[in-house]
């Protein structure tokens, strides 16, 4: 398997950020958040930036639906934990 490191501070791969994403971390502070990448030189931020481009957003989706995107994000990490 080629893992492609997005964050060399954390090893944090290009597969890790993705999934984040698709749990719903929409903004480098979120991927932050989930798994450090970007709080330490920070030279990855534009790389994460553009893994997450401007598609659509799970937790935008879930709060305009009228439901709580922190609880419902909460509870998939919690599942997949």
């Amino acid at each position: 398997m080629n893992r492609v490191y997005v964050c060399s501070c954390f090893g944090v791969t290009e597969q890790q950020v993705k999934k984040h994403a698709e749990d719903g971390a929409c903004t480098p502070r979120q991927i932050a958040s989930a798994c450090k990448a970007g709080t330490d030189c920070g030279g990855c931020v534009r790389r994460i930036q553009a893994l997450l481009g401007r598609g659509s957003c799970p937790r935008r989706e879930l709060a305009e639906q009228g439901r709580s995107p922190l609880t419902d994000v909460a509870q998939v990490t919690a599942e997949a934990a």
